[in-house]
Protein backbone atom coordinates (compact mmCIF):
# COMPACT_ATOMS: atom_id res chain seq x y z
CA UNK A 1 0.00 0.00 0.00
CA UNK A 2 1.38 3.41 -0.96
CA UNK A 3 1.81 6.16 1.62
CA UNK A 4 -0.58 8.37 -0.34
CA UNK A 5 -3.21 5.66 -0.04
CA UNK A 6 -2.71 5.58 3.73
CA UNK A 7 -3.10 9.34 3.88
CA UNK A 8 -6.34 9.06 1.91
CA UNK A 9 -7.58 6.53 4.43
CA UNK A 10 -6.82 8.95 7.23
CA UNK A 11 -9.13 11.52 5.71
CA UNK A 12 -11.98 9.30 6.83
CA UNK A 13 -12.90 10.68 10.28
CA UNK A 14 -14.18 7.29 11.44
CA UNK A 15 -10.77 5.69 10.74
CA UNK A 16 -8.56 8.49 12.00
CA UNK A 17 -8.71 7.77 15.73
CA UNK A 18 -8.27 3.97 15.50
CA UNK A 19 -5.30 4.47 13.17
CA UNK A 20 -3.80 7.04 15.48
CA UNK A 21 -4.09 4.79 18.49
CA UNK A 22 -2.61 1.79 16.64
CA UNK A 23 -0.02 3.31 14.34
CA UNK A 24 2.56 0.62 15.00
CA UNK A 25 0.01 -2.14 14.50
CA UNK A 26 -1.16 -0.61 11.24
CA UNK A 27 2.38 -0.36 9.89
CA UNK A 28 2.90 -4.01 10.69
CA UNK A 29 -0.39 -4.83 9.02
CA UNK A 30 0.56 -3.04 5.82
CA UNK A 31 4.14 -4.39 5.78
CA UNK A 32 4.04 -7.88 7.34
CA UNK A 33 7.24 -9.16 5.74
CA UNK A 34 10.39 -9.08 7.93
CA UNK A 35 12.24 -7.31 5.16
CA UNK A 36 9.91 -4.35 5.58
CA UNK A 37 10.37 -3.86 9.32
CA UNK A 38 12.86 -1.03 8.74
CA UNK A 39 9.86 1.04 7.54
CA UNK A 40 7.71 0.49 10.62
CA UNK A 41 9.02 3.28 12.84
CA UNK A 42 9.16 5.94 10.10
CA UNK A 43 5.72 4.97 8.89
CA UNK A 44 4.31 5.06 12.43
CA UNK A 45 5.69 8.56 12.89
CA UNK A 46 4.24 9.57 9.55
CA UNK A 47 0.85 8.19 10.52
CA UNK A 48 0.92 10.06 13.83
CA UNK A 49 2.02 13.27 12.18
CA UNK A 50 -0.62 13.07 9.48
CA UNK A 51 -3.37 12.15 11.94
CA UNK A 52 -2.42 15.14 14.04
CA UNK A 53 -2.48 17.36 10.96
CA UNK A 54 -5.87 15.94 9.96
CA UNK A 55 -7.30 16.65 13.42
CA UNK A 56 -5.89 20.19 13.39
CA UNK A 57 -7.37 20.79 9.94
CA UNK A 58 -10.81 20.26 11.43
CA UNK A 59 -10.45 23.34 13.61
CA UNK A 60 -11.79 26.73 12.62
CA UNK A 61 -9.25 29.08 11.08
CA UNK A 62 -8.56 32.63 12.20
CA UNK A 63 -10.43 34.12 9.25
CA UNK A 64 -13.64 32.29 10.17
CA UNK A 65 -13.34 33.25 13.82
CA UNK A 66 -12.77 36.88 12.88
CA UNK A 67 -15.80 36.92 10.60
CA UNK A 68 -17.92 35.45 13.40
CA UNK A 69 -16.67 38.16 15.74
CA UNK A 70 -17.69 40.77 13.18
CA UNK A 71 -21.17 39.19 12.98
CA UNK A 72 -21.38 39.26 16.77
CA UNK A 73 -20.45 42.92 17.00
CA UNK A 74 -22.77 43.94 14.15
CA UNK A 75 -25.71 42.19 15.83
CA UNK A 76 -25.19 44.20 19.00
CA UNK A 77 -25.90 47.41 17.08
CA UNK A 78 -28.93 46.48 14.96
CA UNK A 79 -32.06 45.83 17.10
CA UNK A 80 -33.40 43.69 14.23
CA UNK A 81 -34.91 41.03 16.47
CA UNK A 82 -36.83 43.58 18.52
CA UNK A 83 -38.21 45.16 15.33
CA UNK A 84 -39.41 41.74 14.16
CA UNK A 85 -40.93 40.95 17.55
CA UNK A 86 -42.70 44.30 17.71
CA UNK A 87 -44.17 43.64 14.28
CA UNK A 88 -45.27 40.10 15.15
CA UNK A 89 -46.93 41.00 18.44
CA UNK A 90 -48.55 44.16 17.09
CA UNK A 91 -49.73 42.97 13.68
CA UNK A 92 -50.55 39.35 14.55
CA UNK A 93 -50.77 39.11 18.35
CA UNK A 94 -51.81 35.81 19.99
CA UNK A 95 -51.21 32.91 17.57
CA UNK A 96 -52.97 29.87 18.98
CA UNK A 97 -52.64 26.87 16.72
CA UNK A 98 -55.63 26.47 14.41
CA UNK A 99 -56.94 30.00 14.97
CA UNK A 100 -57.32 32.61 12.20
CA UNK A 101 -54.20 34.30 13.60
CA UNK A 102 -52.24 31.11 12.93
CA UNK A 103 -52.67 31.59 9.18
CA UNK A 104 -51.77 35.27 9.45
CA UNK A 105 -48.64 34.40 11.39
CA UNK A 106 -47.51 31.93 8.73
CA UNK A 107 -48.01 34.55 6.02
CA UNK A 108 -46.18 37.14 8.13
CA UNK A 109 -43.21 34.84 8.66
CA UNK A 110 -42.96 33.91 4.99
CA UNK A 111 -43.02 37.58 4.03
CA UNK A 112 -40.37 38.49 6.61
CA UNK A 113 -38.01 35.72 5.48
CA UNK A 114 -38.23 37.03 1.93
CA UNK A 115 -37.77 40.65 3.00
CA UNK A 116 -34.71 39.66 5.05
CA UNK A 117 -33.06 38.22 1.96
CA UNK A 118 -33.20 34.49 2.65
CA UNK A 119 -32.32 32.39 -0.40
CA UNK A 120 -35.29 30.07 -0.06
CA UNK A 121 -38.52 29.89 1.93
CA UNK A 122 -40.24 26.55 2.46
CA UNK A 123 -43.77 25.99 3.79
CA UNK A 124 -44.16 22.51 5.24
CA UNK A 125 -47.79 21.49 5.95
CA UNK A 126 -48.59 20.39 9.52
CA UNK A 127 -52.05 19.02 10.37
CA UNK A 128 -53.49 18.70 13.88
CA UNK A 129 -56.79 18.73 15.84
CA UNK A 130 -58.10 22.18 16.75
CA UNK A 131 -58.75 22.95 20.42
CA UNK A 132 -60.83 26.03 21.25
CA UNK A 133 -61.34 27.95 24.48
CA UNK A 134 -64.69 29.52 25.37
CA UNK A 135 -65.91 31.34 28.50
CA UNK A 136 -64.45 30.10 31.78
CA UNK A 137 -65.44 30.97 35.34
CA UNK A 138 -64.91 29.69 38.86
CA UNK A 139 -66.72 30.69 42.06
CA UNK A 140 -66.50 29.50 45.63
CA UNK A 141 -70.13 28.91 46.67
CA UNK A 142 -69.46 28.15 50.33
CA UNK A 143 -68.39 28.75 53.01
CA UNK A 144 -66.79 32.01 51.77
CA UNK A 145 -68.44 33.00 48.49
CA UNK A 146 -66.19 34.81 46.03
CA UNK A 147 -64.82 34.50 42.51
CA UNK A 148 -61.56 32.73 41.69
CA UNK A 149 -59.57 33.44 38.52
CA UNK A 150 -58.90 30.39 36.36
CA UNK A 151 -57.88 29.44 32.85
CA UNK A 152 -58.81 26.18 31.15
CA UNK A 153 -55.90 23.91 30.36
CA UNK A 154 -55.25 23.23 26.69
CA UNK A 155 -56.98 20.08 25.46
CA UNK A 156 -59.54 20.07 28.27
CA UNK A 157 -63.23 19.44 27.82
CA UNK A 158 -65.80 21.84 29.28
CA UNK A 159 -68.47 21.33 31.92
CA UNK A 160 -71.02 20.07 29.40
CA UNK A 161 -72.83 23.37 28.89
CA UNK A 162 -73.78 23.95 32.52
CA UNK A 163 -72.08 24.81 35.82
CA UNK A 164 -70.50 22.01 37.82
CA UNK A 165 -70.71 22.30 41.62
CA UNK A 166 -68.64 20.05 43.87
CA UNK A 167 -66.61 19.92 47.05
CA UNK A 168 -62.84 20.51 46.74
CA UNK A 169 -60.24 18.04 48.00
CA UNK A 170 -56.65 19.30 48.24
CA UNK A 171 -53.48 17.36 47.38
CA UNK A 172 -49.91 18.52 47.97
CA UNK A 173 -48.70 16.99 44.72
CA UNK A 174 -49.56 14.69 41.85
CA UNK A 175 -47.88 11.85 43.72
CA UNK A 176 -50.19 12.43 46.68
CA UNK A 177 -53.19 12.26 44.34
CA UNK A 178 -51.94 9.02 42.83
CA UNK A 179 -51.94 7.23 46.20
CA UNK A 180 -55.39 8.44 47.25
CA UNK A 181 -57.84 5.56 47.90
CA UNK A 182 -59.98 4.32 45.04
CA UNK A 183 -63.32 6.15 44.75
CA UNK A 184 -62.24 8.64 47.42
CA UNK A 185 -62.97 11.54 45.06
CA UNK A 186 -66.36 10.41 43.81
CA UNK A 187 -68.34 13.53 42.88
CA UNK A 188 -65.56 15.89 44.02
CA UNK A 189 -63.05 18.34 42.51
CA UNK A 190 -59.36 17.56 43.01
CA UNK A 191 -57.01 20.46 43.75
CA UNK A 192 -53.25 19.93 43.20
CA UNK A 193 -51.52 22.60 45.24
CA UNK A 194 -47.81 22.20 44.43
CA UNK A 195 -45.82 25.43 44.29
CA UNK A 196 -43.17 25.95 41.63
CA UNK A 197 -39.67 27.03 42.66
CA UNK A 198 -37.77 29.80 40.85
CA UNK A 199 -34.45 28.88 39.21
CA UNK A 200 -32.28 30.57 36.59
CA UNK A 201 -32.25 27.48 34.39
CA UNK A 202 -35.96 26.71 34.82
CA UNK A 203 -35.31 23.47 36.72
CA UNK A 204 -38.32 24.16 38.96
CA UNK A 205 -40.64 23.40 36.03
CA UNK A 206 -40.14 19.67 35.77
CA UNK A 207 -41.24 18.79 39.33
CA UNK A 208 -44.63 20.52 38.90
CA UNK A 209 -45.61 20.28 35.23
CA UNK A 210 -46.71 16.65 35.49
CA UNK A 211 -49.57 17.81 37.69
CA UNK A 212 -50.81 19.90 34.77
CA UNK A 213 -50.34 17.26 32.09
CA UNK A 214 -51.39 14.14 34.01
CA UNK A 215 -53.57 15.45 36.84
CA UNK A 216 -56.93 15.04 35.10
CA UNK A 217 -56.29 11.38 34.37
CA UNK A 218 -55.18 10.58 37.91
CA UNK A 219 -58.07 12.51 39.47
CA UNK A 220 -60.61 10.79 37.22
CA UNK A 221 -59.23 7.40 38.26
CA UNK A 222 -60.22 8.27 41.84
CA UNK A 223 -63.71 9.35 40.81
CA UNK A 224 -63.25 13.14 40.56
CA UNK A 225 -65.59 15.15 38.35
CA UNK A 226 -63.04 17.93 37.68
CA UNK A 227 -59.56 19.13 38.62
CA UNK A 228 -57.98 22.49 39.34
CA UNK A 229 -54.27 23.04 39.85
CA UNK A 230 -52.07 25.79 41.24
CA UNK A 231 -50.71 27.50 38.12
CA UNK A 232 -47.33 26.28 36.94
CA UNK A 233 -45.63 29.63 37.48
CA UNK A 234 -43.40 31.65 39.79
CA UNK A 235 -45.28 34.96 39.82
CA UNK A 236 -47.70 36.45 42.31
CA UNK A 237 -49.96 38.08 39.71
CA UNK A 238 -53.63 37.26 39.64
CA UNK A 239 -53.18 35.85 36.14
CA UNK A 240 -53.51 32.08 35.68
CA UNK A 241 -51.09 30.07 33.52
CA UNK A 242 -52.53 27.81 30.84
CA UNK A 243 -50.66 24.91 29.20
CA UNK A 244 -51.36 21.55 27.62
CA UNK A 245 -52.87 18.59 29.44
CA UNK A 246 -53.73 15.17 28.11
CA UNK A 247 -56.28 12.41 28.57
CA UNK A 248 -56.06 8.63 28.59
CA UNK A 249 -58.56 6.96 26.26
CA UNK A 250 -59.23 4.33 28.92
CA UNK A 251 -60.11 6.90 31.64
CA UNK A 252 -63.15 9.16 31.94
CA UNK A 253 -62.48 12.72 30.74
CA UNK A 254 -63.00 15.53 33.25
CA UNK A 255 -62.57 19.34 32.95
CA UNK A 256 -59.17 20.74 33.95
CA UNK A 257 -58.24 24.32 34.83
CA UNK A 258 -55.46 26.30 36.50
CA UNK A 259 -55.93 28.81 39.30
CA UNK A 260 -53.80 31.94 39.40
CA UNK A 261 -51.13 31.72 42.10
CA UNK A 262 -52.91 34.16 44.47
CA UNK A 263 -56.20 32.33 43.97
CA UNK A 264 -54.52 29.02 44.76
CA UNK A 265 -53.30 30.67 47.97
CA UNK A 266 -56.84 31.87 48.65
CA UNK A 267 -58.35 28.43 48.13
CA UNK A 268 -55.65 26.88 50.32
CA UNK A 269 -56.47 29.33 53.12
CA UNK A 270 -60.16 28.53 52.87
CA UNK A 271 -59.47 24.81 53.16
CA UNK A 272 -57.25 25.36 56.22
CA UNK A 273 -60.32 26.44 58.17
CA UNK A 274 -61.58 22.89 58.20
CA UNK A 275 -64.95 23.48 56.56
CA UNK A 276 -66.05 21.88 53.27
CA UNK A 277 -65.37 24.23 50.34
CA UNK A 278 -67.77 24.00 47.40
CA UNK A 279 -66.51 25.26 44.06
CA UNK A 280 -68.52 26.01 40.92
CA UNK A 281 -66.82 25.62 37.54
CA UNK A 282 -68.44 26.83 34.33
CA UNK A 283 -66.20 26.08 31.35
CA UNK A 284 -66.75 25.99 27.61
CA UNK A 285 -63.92 24.24 25.75
CA UNK A 286 -63.19 21.37 23.40
CA UNK A 287 -61.96 20.17 20.03
CA UNK A 288 -63.46 21.21 16.73
CA UNK A 289 -62.16 19.44 13.63
CA UNK A 290 -58.64 19.59 12.20
CA UNK A 291 -56.48 22.32 10.70
CA UNK A 292 -53.40 22.47 8.49
CA UNK A 293 -50.79 25.05 9.43
CA UNK A 294 -47.14 25.17 8.33
CA UNK A 295 -43.58 25.05 9.51
CA UNK A 296 -42.04 28.12 7.89
CA UNK A 297 -38.41 27.50 6.95
CA UNK A 298 -35.98 30.17 5.81
CA UNK A 299 -32.80 28.88 4.21
CA UNK A 300 -29.38 30.43 3.58
CA UNK A 301 -27.75 28.19 0.99
CA UNK A 302 -24.23 26.93 1.70
CA UNK A 303 -21.52 27.54 -0.87
CA UNK A 304 -19.90 24.07 -0.78
CA UNK A 305 -22.23 21.64 0.96
CA UNK A 306 -25.72 23.11 0.43
CA UNK A 307 -27.46 19.85 1.32
CA UNK A 308 -26.01 19.80 4.83
CA UNK A 309 -27.79 21.96 7.38
CA UNK A 310 -27.30 23.81 10.62
CA UNK A 311 -30.74 24.29 12.18
CA UNK A 312 -31.81 27.12 14.47
CA UNK A 313 -35.31 28.39 15.28
CA UNK A 314 -38.24 28.62 17.65
CA UNK A 315 -41.98 28.00 17.55
CA UNK A 316 -44.38 30.37 15.83
CA UNK A 317 -47.57 29.51 17.72
CA UNK A 318 -48.48 30.86 21.14
CA UNK A 319 -51.25 30.50 23.65
CA UNK A 320 -54.21 32.84 23.36
CA UNK A 321 -53.93 34.76 26.63
CA UNK A 322 -50.99 37.08 25.89
CA UNK A 323 -49.36 38.18 22.64
CA UNK A 324 -46.69 35.48 22.74
CA UNK A 325 -43.77 37.89 23.00
CA UNK A 326 -41.52 35.76 25.20
CA UNK A 327 -43.05 32.37 24.31
CA UNK A 328 -41.93 32.17 21.63
CA UNK A 329 -42.03 35.27 19.48
CA UNK A 330 -38.64 36.17 20.90
CA UNK A 331 -37.07 32.89 19.78
CA UNK A 332 -38.45 33.17 16.26
CA UNK A 333 -37.32 36.79 15.96
CA UNK A 334 -33.85 36.13 17.40
CA UNK A 335 -33.08 33.28 15.02
CA UNK A 336 -34.61 35.01 11.99
CA UNK A 337 -32.41 38.05 12.62
CA UNK A 338 -29.33 35.86 13.17
CA UNK A 339 -29.87 34.02 9.89
CA UNK A 340 -30.40 37.30 8.05
CA UNK A 341 -27.04 38.60 9.28
CA UNK A 342 -25.30 35.53 7.90
CA UNK A 343 -27.21 35.80 4.63
CA UNK A 344 -25.98 39.36 4.20
CA UNK A 345 -22.32 38.30 4.28
CA UNK A 346 -20.28 38.56 1.06
CA UNK A 347 -19.55 34.83 1.21
CA UNK A 348 -22.03 32.23 2.44
CA UNK A 349 -20.80 29.59 4.89
CA UNK A 350 -19.88 26.13 3.60
CA UNK A 351 -23.13 24.52 4.75
CA UNK A 352 -26.69 25.77 4.57
CA UNK A 353 -28.45 27.31 7.52
CA UNK A 354 -32.13 26.66 8.16
CA UNK A 355 -34.15 28.90 10.44
CA UNK A 356 -37.39 27.10 11.32
CA UNK A 357 -40.51 28.72 12.75
CA UNK A 358 -42.18 25.54 14.01
CA UNK A 359 -45.95 25.07 13.98
CA UNK A 360 -48.01 24.12 17.03
CA UNK A 361 -45.40 23.39 19.64
CA UNK A 362 -47.70 24.28 22.52
CA UNK A 363 -50.26 21.55 21.96
CA UNK A 364 -48.00 18.64 21.14
CA UNK A 365 -44.89 19.42 19.06
CA UNK A 366 -46.81 18.82 15.84
CA UNK A 367 -44.47 20.88 13.67
CA UNK A 368 -41.38 19.34 15.22
CA UNK A 369 -42.65 15.82 14.67
CA UNK A 370 -43.60 16.60 11.07
CA UNK A 371 -40.13 17.96 10.33
CA UNK A 372 -38.43 14.93 11.90
CA UNK A 373 -40.68 12.53 9.99
CA UNK A 374 -39.95 14.25 6.69
CA UNK A 375 -36.18 14.11 7.26
CA UNK A 376 -35.85 10.78 9.05
CA UNK A 377 -33.84 9.27 6.17
CA UNK A 378 -31.49 12.25 5.86
CA UNK A 379 -30.81 12.98 9.52
CA UNK A 380 -27.05 12.78 8.96
CA UNK A 381 -27.32 15.85 6.71
CA UNK A 382 -28.48 17.83 9.74
CA UNK A 383 -25.16 18.73 11.28
CA UNK A 384 -26.36 20.35 14.49
CA UNK A 385 -29.42 22.17 15.82
CA UNK A 386 -30.12 24.79 18.48
CA UNK A 387 -33.46 26.22 19.55
CA UNK A 388 -34.46 29.47 21.25
CA UNK A 389 -37.54 28.75 23.37
CA UNK A 390 -36.92 30.04 26.87
CA UNK A 391 -37.99 33.65 26.74
CA UNK A 392 -36.02 36.83 26.16
CA UNK A 393 -33.37 36.67 28.90
CA UNK A 394 -29.69 36.90 28.02
CA UNK A 395 -27.69 33.81 27.09
CA UNK A 396 -25.14 32.82 29.76
CA UNK A 397 -23.85 29.39 28.65
CA UNK A 398 -23.22 27.23 25.59
CA UNK A 399 -23.71 23.50 26.08
CA UNK A 400 -23.99 20.73 23.50
CA UNK A 401 -24.76 17.09 22.88
CA UNK A 402 -21.92 16.21 20.52
CA UNK A 403 -19.17 13.60 20.28
CA UNK A 404 -15.91 14.15 22.13
CA UNK A 405 -13.97 14.94 18.97
CA UNK A 406 -16.26 17.90 18.24
CA UNK A 407 -15.56 19.69 21.52
CA UNK A 408 -12.44 21.54 20.35
CA UNK A 409 -14.60 23.29 17.74
CA UNK A 410 -17.27 24.11 20.34
CA UNK A 411 -14.56 25.57 22.54
CA UNK A 412 -13.39 27.74 19.65
CA UNK A 413 -16.94 28.97 19.18
CA UNK A 414 -16.97 29.65 22.91
CA UNK A 415 -14.07 32.08 22.54
CA UNK A 416 -16.19 34.17 20.15
CA UNK A 417 -19.17 34.04 22.52
CA UNK A 418 -17.15 34.84 25.66
CA UNK A 419 -17.25 38.65 25.19
CA UNK A 420 -21.04 38.34 25.37
CA UNK A 421 -20.76 36.92 28.90
CA UNK A 422 -21.28 33.35 27.71
CA UNK A 423 -19.33 30.41 29.11
CA UNK A 424 -18.87 27.02 27.44
CA UNK A 425 -19.99 24.20 29.72
CA UNK A 426 -19.48 20.53 29.01
CA UNK A 427 -21.94 17.84 30.05
CA UNK A 428 -24.89 20.08 30.85
CA UNK A 429 -28.21 21.09 29.30
CA UNK A 430 -30.45 19.37 26.81
CA UNK A 431 -32.02 19.77 23.41
CA UNK A 432 -34.96 22.16 23.00
CA UNK A 433 -38.47 20.75 22.55
CA UNK A 434 -38.88 21.43 18.83
CA UNK A 435 -35.54 19.97 17.82
CA UNK A 436 -36.11 17.08 20.23
CA UNK A 437 -37.81 14.73 17.72
CA UNK A 438 -34.99 14.96 15.16
CA UNK A 439 -32.35 14.86 17.90
CA UNK A 440 -33.95 11.57 18.95
CA UNK A 441 -33.14 10.30 15.45
CA UNK A 442 -29.49 11.28 15.74
CA UNK A 443 -28.93 14.99 15.07
CA UNK A 444 -26.36 16.57 17.41
CA UNK A 445 -27.65 19.52 19.44
CA UNK A 446 -26.43 22.66 21.11
CA UNK A 447 -28.11 24.83 23.71
CA UNK A 448 -27.54 28.54 24.12
CA UNK A 449 -28.90 28.69 27.63
CA UNK A 450 -30.89 31.78 28.56
CA UNK A 451 -31.43 33.36 31.95
CA UNK A 452 -34.93 32.21 32.79
CA UNK A 453 -35.16 33.67 36.29
CA UNK A 454 -38.41 35.47 35.50
CA UNK A 455 -39.55 33.35 32.54
CA UNK A 456 -42.17 31.46 34.52
CA UNK A 457 -43.63 34.70 35.82
CA UNK A 458 -44.93 35.25 32.29
CA UNK A 459 -45.14 31.76 30.79
CA UNK A 460 -48.57 30.97 29.27
CA UNK A 461 -50.24 34.02 30.83
CA UNK A 462 -51.88 37.25 29.69
CA UNK A 463 -48.68 38.94 30.91
CA UNK A 464 -46.66 37.52 28.01
CA UNK A 465 -46.40 40.84 26.16
CA UNK A 466 -43.78 42.96 24.40
CA UNK A 467 -43.18 45.36 27.29
CA UNK A 468 -41.43 42.56 29.21
CA UNK A 469 -38.68 42.31 26.56
CA UNK A 470 -35.35 44.15 26.78
CA UNK A 471 -34.19 45.00 23.21
CA UNK A 472 -30.52 44.84 24.23
CA UNK A 473 -30.99 41.34 25.61
CA UNK A 474 -32.38 40.29 22.23
CA UNK A 475 -29.35 41.83 20.50
CA UNK A 476 -27.04 39.75 22.71
CA UNK A 477 -28.91 36.61 21.73
CA UNK A 478 -28.86 37.44 18.01
CA UNK A 479 -25.11 37.98 18.31
CA UNK A 480 -24.68 34.56 19.93
CA UNK A 481 -26.91 32.69 17.48
CA UNK A 482 -25.33 34.37 14.45
CA UNK A 483 -21.80 33.49 15.56
CA UNK A 484 -22.78 29.95 16.54
CA UNK A 485 -24.70 29.19 13.34
CA UNK A 486 -22.06 30.70 11.07
CA UNK A 487 -19.15 28.85 12.66
CA UNK A 488 -20.88 25.46 12.78
CA UNK A 489 -21.88 25.91 9.14
CA UNK A 490 -18.37 27.06 8.17
CA UNK A 491 -16.50 24.36 10.13
CA UNK A 492 -14.75 21.48 8.35
CA UNK A 493 -15.83 19.22 11.21
CA UNK A 494 -18.46 16.62 10.42
CA UNK A 495 -21.01 17.16 13.21
CA UNK A 496 -23.60 14.82 11.72
CA UNK A 497 -24.13 11.16 12.54
CA UNK A 498 -26.27 8.44 11.01
CA UNK A 499 -28.64 7.13 13.71
CA UNK A 500 -28.24 3.47 14.64
CA UNK A 501 -31.84 2.70 13.72
CA UNK A 502 -31.24 4.00 10.20
CA UNK A 503 -27.97 2.10 9.85
CA UNK A 504 -29.74 -1.10 10.82
CA UNK A 505 -32.35 -0.62 8.07
CA UNK A 506 -29.71 -0.30 5.34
Amino acid sequence: MLLTDIRNLLKNSKLRLPLLRNAGFMSALFFPEPSMTRFILPLSLCLLSHASFAADSQLLDATSLNRAAELRDTALQQNEAYALLESLTTEIGPRMAGSPADARAVAWTEQQFKALGYDKVILQPVTFPVWQRGPEKADVLSPFPQQLLITTLGGSIGTDGKPLDAEVVEFASLDALKVAPENSLNGKIAFINKRMERHKNGSGYSPVVAGRSEGAVEAAKKGAVAIVIRSVGTDSDRLPHTGQMRYDAAVNKIPAAALSVPDADLLENMLKRGKPVTLRLDIVAGFNGTYTSHNVIGEIRGREQPDEFVVIGGHLDSWDLGTGAVDDGAGVSITMAAGALIGAMKQAPRRSIRVIAFANEEQGLYGAKAYAETHKDTVANHQIGAESDFGAGRIYALTAGVSEEVWPVLEQIGTVLAPLGITTEKGKGGAGPDIGPIVALGMPWASLQQDGTDYFDLHHTANDTLDKVDPKALDQQVAAYAAFAYLTAESMMDFGSVPKKLEEKK
